[in-house]
């Protein structure tokens, strides 16, 4: 038997959202990035929008681990496979580091990785101590890196925090609070990086504030300190040729950007060839056998969505050809009649599903949920600001997670044709049979 790959590797964490996770590991793998090493980071749960900074950060594709979604076997193969080729791996954590089920302790605890405790200090002092000490404690088992002040409003308020420690080893140093190195957001989470013509500015100055504390100190030796032996089971193939010979056209723009590139390596391994368009931009679909509309922002694009005729006629052309469509999300939300916005105003859409869709204030669903379909069950999660009104009744329903409860019924799984749509985010590899039989299937009787 070959033996386990050793990598450092951290997990950043922090006792809630908000609390600036995701700027840290941005900046860490961006100094280090610039310092002429390989990193590889992940992201913990379910997540978008975080993966486009990190990537940018590191200038390698990032990839989701969740033990319930993505499979532990998944998470060992990728962590296994990033550590035979990366000078150092970043996991970023998901909320607090023991909220959900599973959560960033559960990940961390299950391989070994040590976890850095990030902790907004902007309006603490001496609690700052009882905080880096309940989270190193509060579970046996934990690797603690140590614990890094963020959001510091001076030196002296730094060192007041630095001397709450119980471990005086643990202090990684303080972030001051600075507009600069902000990642900005909105409903969904964080604004994406090819959004903002400073993003790359925003990193390095988040690195270089970094770059002054113990943390960013950390040399190519002192990272050893955090190796962790990484070892995947022998997992079994795709299903040889499912999708062989099968054009899948993917929607990727602005308005349709919530795609897991680990969704993409699938389609490909079960032998489809895929090509992307542009529902903004783009006259007419590219020649294809069958279409994934992925999640996004339709609701900020509403005037470019309407105005693009040519699309719409082009999208409806595919439909009436019988050819598959799966839509989740925002993607089944451009398919309906009309998006009413919060202020009441109403938007036409596709017009290729009945009904209308209604933007919320508040969040109308979020969580991980599984689908049962013809060859499977897709795992994966909800997590959407709007409702939708239609005459189709759902062909099926998702479920909870198991040891997960739903708040009223799961999401729907409308079905029109060859369209099949619903507010659903589904990880592919979950069950790469029920994948291949969604972009194969023809329209239902």
């Amino acid at each position: 038997m070959t033996e386990p790959t050793r990598c450092p590797a951290v997990l950043i964490a922090a006792p809630a959202s908000g609390q600036g996770k995701t700027t840290v590991a941005c900046a860490l793998a961006r100094l280090h990035t610039r310092q002429g090493r390989r990193v590889r980071v992940f992201k913990c749960g379910p997540d978008f929008l975080d993966p486009y900074w990190l990537a940018l950060a590191s200038g390698a594709p990032v990839h989701q681990l969740d033990l319930w979604m993505t499979g532990e076997d998944d998470c060992a193969r990728r962590l296994e496979a990033a550590a035979q080729e990366a000078d150092l791996i970043i996991v970023e954590g998901v909320m607090g580091l023991f909220d959900g089920q599973p959560s960033a302790a559960d990940l961390a605890q299950r391989f070994g990785l040590p976890v850095l405790a990030v902790i907004d200090a902007g309006s603490m002092a001496g609690t700052f101590g009882a905080l880096a000490w309940g989270l190193q404690h509060y579970r046996d088992g934990l690797r603690f890196a140590g614990v890094l002040a963020n959001r510091v409003a001076s030196d002296s308020h730094a060192l007041m925090l630095q001397d709450s420690l119980r471990e005086p080893d643990h202090w990684l140093g303080a972030l001051m609070r600075s507009s600069v190195m902000t990642l900005p957001e909105r409903h969904l989470g964080l604004v994406m990086s090819d959004e903002l013509g400073d993003a790359m500015q925003r990193l390095d100055a988040a690195a270089d504030a970094l770059a002054a504390t113990p943390l960013g100190q950390m040399s190519r030796d002192d990272l050893q300190a955090w190796a962790v032996p990484f070892k995947a089971p022998d997992l079994p193939g795709f299903p040889a040729g499912a999708l062989e010979g099968r054009t899948v056209a993917v929607a990727r723009d602005a308005a349709f950007c919530f795609i897991y590139a680990a969704n993409l390596d699938c389609l490909r391994e079960l032998g489809a060839q895929l090509v992307f368009f542009s529902p903004l931009a783009d006259a007419a679909l590219p020649e294809c056998d069958a279409l994934w509309l992925p999640g996004g922002y339709p609701e900020l694009h509403l005037e470019a969505l309407a105005a693009n005729r040519a699309m719409k006629d082009s999208l409806a052309a595919h439909v009436r050809a019988g050819k598959p469509v799966w839509a989740e999300c925002g993607g089944m939300m451009a398919l309906f009649e009309e998006l009413h916005t919060v202020d009441g105003q109403r938007h036409p859409m596709w017009g290729l599903l009945p009904g209308s869709v209604s933007m919320q204030k508040r969040l109308a669903a979020l969580g991980p949920q599984q689908l049962g379909l013809d060859g499977g069950t897709l795992r994966g999660h909800t997590f959407h600001y709007s409702t939708c009104t239609t005459p189709l009744q759902p062909g099926t329903r998702t479920e909870a997670a198991p040891g997960r409860q739903l708040r009223g019924d799961g999401e729907a799984l409308y079905v029109s044709g060859s369209v099949r749509a619903s507010y659903f985010h589904a990880w592919f590899a979950s069950s790469p049979e029920a994948t291949a039989r969604l972009f194969s299937a023809g329209p239902q009787p």
